[in-house]
């Protein structure tokens, strides 16, 4: 019986070892899913609903496009000026009280992921 002969007549299932947890291919290297939405959640609201869903969408593109808690709710307030007439406020931030006196229908206090929102305007002519 020759060499290959002998292959071919070998009987038995061939043992696998199993791959080991660091050589196993990174669930990353699949295609990514697109991330989850922002949850928000609205604490109070003195506006109408329009205007809340343009809020949170300001906000949230803010959110996303800035770092620093200044700069997001300098952008927030910007953008309601604009939108709205002057005089806009906003307070982001992570840890801190607050007080004010605001416009009858224009104020909203929002969670955003770890950031509390507060927009509000303080004068008429909105």
């Amino acid at each position: 019986m020759s060499s290959e002969d002998a292959k071919k007549n070998i009987t038995g299932a061939l043992m696998q070892r199993p791959i080991p947890d660091d050589r196993k291919p990174s669930p990353t290297a699949l295609p990514a899913a697109a991330p989850p939405p922002k949850k928000v959640i609205i604490k109070s609201a003195d506006m109408l609903p329009d205007m809340q869903k343009e809020a949170v969408d300001i906000a949230v593109n803010a959110f996303e496009k800035y770092n620093v808690e200044k700069d997001v709710a300098e952008q927030i307030k910007k953008e309601f000026d604009k939108r709205h007439g002057p005089t806009w406020h906003c307070i982001v931030g992570r840890n801190f009280g607050m007080a004010f006196v605001h416009k009858l229908g224009f104020c909203l206090d929002l969670l955003l992921c770890t950031l509390v929102f507060a927009t509000f305007s303080s004068r008429g002519n909105v």
